[in-house]
């Protein structure tokens, strides 16, 4: 293909105002990448916050967004040969909100066969997020809550950190009809408007996986016993929390950061982890739009008590 198909950002500002599909000319593929074909690639919260300008010192206009997917690689050099044809996660290289992505080869991670198209394109932001906090901040002997419990990343989290020996996960969620689910995955469920029920489990919880920042991150940094943990990893209710001496331990986590250390061979030995725990999981089911419809992908992705991950199809057939 001569040419190529995207969606960037040349100001920042609400994704739904700033973002525009472009036609763009391919460039000469570099001798260190592959050409992948883009077939789907999901919205997240990592995917629209950087638009809005929240990490700008970090970000070159104009930007193509987008940060995971998955597609099939059309054109690579000698050395990957083998991949041609192959099914890939075209990662930690150029935005993936585009039909052609040319991707690090180092970082390109292969797909196995018996993982759905649906599943490999949401097996970067949140799952890889999931098990390095469990890496760095164990659950093994203790008493886990996570909130923003419908989440793809809490669901993870939550059935992981049972795997890994917590000995209970509560799982603190907004919309009734994640509860459900959340008991099917072992995760008790317990609603974010019962104030003095959570107030009450976090005297005994001995770490918190927190997305949501706001008043629910003061109430359970103030009701945690001073020995307790507490893992900030987002601010979904868009508003900050105070951190006081008589607090527990804090740790912001940012996957940015913690990849940082991650070499390209630990790179790919964390996938081949993550695959088979993804094989064992639950996660949420997909609802697809084709890349034209992008606006009314953003606008299900921000739909209340959402229970389907939106995700972006790049072919011409919806």
């Amino acid at each position: 293909m001569s040419s190529n198909l995207a969606l960037i950002y040349r100001a920042f500002g609400a994704p739904d105002a700033v973002l525009s599909l472009q036609t763009l000319k391919a460039e000469e593929l570099a001798a260190d990448r592959v050409r992948v074909a883009m077939t789907l690639s999901p919205v997240n919260a990592s995917d629209l916050i950087p638009i809005t300008g929240a990490y700008r010192h970090r970000i070159t206009l104009p930007a193509i967004a987008g940060y995971e997917g998955v597609g099939t690689v059309i054109q690579a050099p000698a050395q990957a040969a083998h991949l041609l044809g192959k099914r890939v996660l075209p990662l930690r290289g150029q935005g993936t909100w585009q039909r052609l992505v040319d991707s690090p080869l180092a970082f390109t991670v292969p797909v196995p066969d018996d993982i759905s198209d649906a599943l490999a394109a949401r097996a970067y932001i949140n799952p890889l997020a999931a098990l390095l906090m469990l890496n760095l901040y164990p659950p093994a002997g203790k008493h886990v809550l996570i909130t923003a419990a419908g989440s793809d990343c809490a669901t993870l989290l939550g059935q992981w950190a049972l795997k890994r020996g917590a000995l209970s996960v509560t799982g603190v969620h907004r919309s009734p009809v994640h509860r459900q689910k959340l008991a099917e995955c072992g995760i008790q469920p317990l609603e974010e408007t019962r104030s003095a029920q959570i107030e009450a489990l976090a005297q005994t919880t001995d770490i918190v996986y927190d997305a949501t920042g706001g008043k629910l991150a003061d109430l359970l940094l103030s009701s945690m016993r001073k020995t307790a943990l507490f893992v900030s990893y987002g601010l979904l209710s868009g508003q900050p929390y105070r951190i006081l001496p008589h607090h527990p331990s804090t740790q912001w986590f940012h996957i940015r950061n913690a990849l940082d250390a991650v070499s390209a061979p630990q790179w790919q030995r964390l996938f081949a982890e993550i695959w088979t725990l993804l094989r064992q999981s639950r996660i949420n089911d997909a609802s697809v739009f084709p890349l034209a419809h992008w606006q009314e992908a953003i606008a299900f992705y921000k739909t209340s008590g959402r229970t389907r991950k939106p995700l972006l199809a790049f072919s011409a057939k919806p």
